[in-house]
């Protein structure tokens, strides 16, 4: 016998060379178990692995699971044949996971188990102890945690700011737009369920499709174990008609401080990669995580180019056969590790039912099978959702739940004498802290139904409708997002967010004013000013130029308590015409504006000008109003802003469209113990644009009426 031959020989001969490749069986055939398939098949090609047996009820036939793989219909079935495997891979229902895992870890095996690890937080506490008990490997199928961009993420913040490429983390956001049909929903009697029969399936668009977005989310975050969570708070809706969420947004913060935003649908218009968003104080990163790229963009001040990199991804089935053979550290997606996941799991599980989104707010798509419902304007909100880390409440999306507010106003229209609502005054207690929680006036419209404000926009999240908001106040930042130090010439990030808090508030009973009593609370928790405000509407009818319209008239008084209190702003800390601060009013989308005083004309000759009055004059679209309602909402409007003080005017049109009354414009001022101010502005506004003629005869009646 040659050489060649008793090679050949020894190779077919398992009591000549027996096999040191694990042994693995796979637990669920079907749906996503192909994929495991696939890849079981391609270890065993290149000898890292051996493919024991097959367990399914239903045989998916040779050609997928190949001629000589045994097949059993049951775990409890292959237990009994006395096959002793080295790993079980289970992908089966979520609601099976717990009770297959439990047997699977009786065997001594170590385990692949698919995602989520289980169905409840009890579950997975009860599976991890065991799991610890038994001193086996439990390999949790994220797969994305697999990605080597992780590793590359995570050196970012482990050399030092300086060396980071967009700075110190300050937050992580994941972005789902993916669309599902309702034969994804019609594959299986527990698609799409939150319980079936009393069991718990969890089968929602975080907790199943989207649920790699969290978990590498939360990885980067530094959120692992189910201790790293502080808190999570949901926001639930589907489109579908299934039990389950399909468009949701969950937010969570990590004892680190880190805030973890996700917000995802499955009602999209059409599918999109999945990405997560890493900022930083410099800059920020997106992580493509289905194919592993990751695109880093420092911010564009500091001149660096944006980059991008794709990187490889390690299988998390061979990391399980290498941390078994010694030849890896760790298992990259362990069961320990899934544990802030299943904190998210576990507040969806037992928080409010997800809401249903109703009919008017979303376009059918296709038929059978393959119809699907199409939210409008998802993406944006989504966008939104992500990067002012709030939720579609709010934001004020038109089918979500009403966000925390304090009341409504109303003034009674001089056309039809019928009390009409005009603004609602928010709580702002749902804002996120580093856009500087505050009550502001949302929801501004005009007789003629012009929305003519605007919050939490995607360009500046922390611009708040109508509010009091000042960027210095002995160091505490009460505007929100960065900060212009004089220090460093330039705007930035720091953990100075200060909030104001409402002690109280007195409603008028026709609904037109609001006394309100206000603290102004530092990052550090302390008091620095109280401030009591009134806001009072009426409305108007000007008979020279046929104007309709309602008047606001807005004051504030702060007072500083037992210490001095510099107020500042930009312009204070050395920003040329950056002198924001104070009252503040964000108006939505503008286009054809006209912007004037009685002697100027254009926002360059206007910001900064002391004049009685300033008018914005626009057409205006609200980005917070769906496709499904922009029949209503857009259109003309003017808004005659009207001050006895002083202050210079703040304005913007070309970056945003935005007014403001400025406090403290290119010096700070101090208040003693014991001082106070206060500013009055009123603001007249008015459907269809008005020229400088009109505006000055409706301020000469109207504006100078404090």
């Amino acid at each position: 016998m040659n050489q060649q031959t008793t090679a050949a020989a020894a190779k077919d001969d398992s009591s000549v060379a027996p096999s040191t490749a694990p042994a693995v069986v796979l637990v669920g055939l079907n749906g996503f178990g192909r994929q495991h398939l696939g890849n079981i098949q391609r270890l065993a090609s290149e000898n890292k692995i051996s493919f024991l047996a097959g367990i399914d009820p239903k045989d998916p036939g040779s050609l997928v699971r190949g001629e000589n793989t045994r097949i059993f219909t049951t775990l409890d079935e292959f237990l009994e044949s006395g096959l002793k495997p080295d790993i079980i891979i289970i992908s089966t229902p979520i609601s099976t996971h717990a009770d297959l895992a439990m047997k699977a870890l009786a065997t001594g095996a170590d385990l692949y188990l698919e995602k989520p690890p289980t169905a409840t937080l009890e579950q997975y506490e009860t599976l991890l102890s065991a799991a610890q008990a038994a001193g086996v490997n439990v390999q949790v199928g994220f797969q994305a945690l697999g990605s080597l961009a992780l590793t590359a993420v995570a050196g970012f913040f482990e050399n030092g700011v300086a060396n980071s490429p967009i700075g110190a983390l300050r937050a992580v956001g994941a972005s789902g737009n993916w669309l599902r049909t309702t034969g994804y929903y019609n594959r299986s009697p527990w698609a799409g369920h939150r319980q079936l029969n009393g069991v718990e399936i969890a089968d929602g668009v975080v907790t199943n499709p989207l649920a790699h977005a969290v978990a590498s989310a939360l990885r980067i975050a530094g959120a692992q174990r189910a201790g790293d969570v502080l808190s999570v708070a949901t926001d639930l809706y589907h489109a579908h008609q299934i039990e389950a969420d399909d468009t949701s947004v969950v937010r969570l913060q990590t004892n680190s401080g880190i805030p973890v935003t996700a917000a995802l649908t499955v009602c999209a218009a059409e599918q999109q990669d999945p990405w997560i968003t890493i900022y930083g104080t410099e800059g920020l990163a997106i992580l493509y995580y289905t194919r592993d790229e990751l695109v880093i963009r420092p911010n564009p001040e500091s001149g660096k180019p944006e980059t991008s990199q794709v990187f490889g991804r390690v299988n998390l089935l061979e990391n399980l056969v290498d941390v078994r053979a010694g030849h890896a550290p760790e298992l990259l997606s362990s069961l320990e590790s899934a544990g802030a996941f299943m904190r998210v799991l576990e507040q969806i599980r037992t928080g409010a039912e997800p809401k249903d989104i109703p009919a008017a707010y979303v376009i059918p798509t296709d038929q059978g099978d393959q119809f699907h419902p199409v939210i409008p304007d998802i993406e944006h909100f989504i966008n939104r959702s992500v990067a002012a880390q709030s939720d579609f409440s709010s934001l004020g999306a038109p089918w979500a739940s009403e966000p925390e507010t304090s009341g409504t106003f109303t003034v009674e229209n001089p056309s039809n004498a019928q009390k009409q609502g005009i603004a609602r005054l928010r709580t702002g207690q749902d804002i996120s802290i580093t856009n500087s929680p505050r009550p502001f006036l949302d929801q501004l419209a005009t007789l003629g139904g012009v929305h003519v404000s605007d919050q939490q926009p995607l360009d500046h999240t922390w611009h708040l409708g109508v509010s009091v908001a000042l960027q210095d106040v002995n160091g505490n930042n009460f505007w929100g997002g960065r900060t212009y130090t004089r220090a460093d010439s330039r705007y930035v990030w720091r953990q100075d967010h200060g909030h104001i808090r409402t002690v109280a508030n007195s409603f008028a009973p026709n609904g037109s004013s609001v006394r309100s009593e206000l603290e102004w609370v530092g990052h550090k928790q302390q008091v620095l000013l109280d401030e009591h405000r009134s806001i009072d509407f009426t409305a108007f009818t000007h008979q020279p130029t046929s104007a309709t319209g309602w008047i606001m008239d807005f004051a504030f008084t702060l007072r500083a308590r037992e210490e001095s209190v510099s107020i500042g702003s930009p312009g204070s800390n050395g920003r040329l015409n950056g002198g924001y601060g104070g009252f503040f009013w964000r108006l939505p989308k503008a286009e054809n504006t006209q912007i004037f005083t009685d002697t100027l004309s254009g926002e360059e000759q206007v910001h900064g000008a002391r004049s009685p009055w300033m008018a914005f004059s626009s057409d205006f679209a609200s980005e917070a109003v769906s496709l499904a309602q922009r029949s209503t909402g857009h259109g003309a409007a003017t808004l005659i802003f009207c001050s006895g003080d002083g202050d210079p005017w703040f304005v913007r049109s070309s970056g945003y469209p935005g007014v403001g009354s400025s406090l403290a414009w290119d010096a700070p001022v101090i208040l003693d113990p014991g001082a106070s101010l206060t500013r009055r502005v009123r603001v007249l506004v008015a459907d269809g644009q008005w020229d400088r003629s009109a505006v000055s005869a409706l301020f000469q009646e109207f504006g100078s009426h404090h």
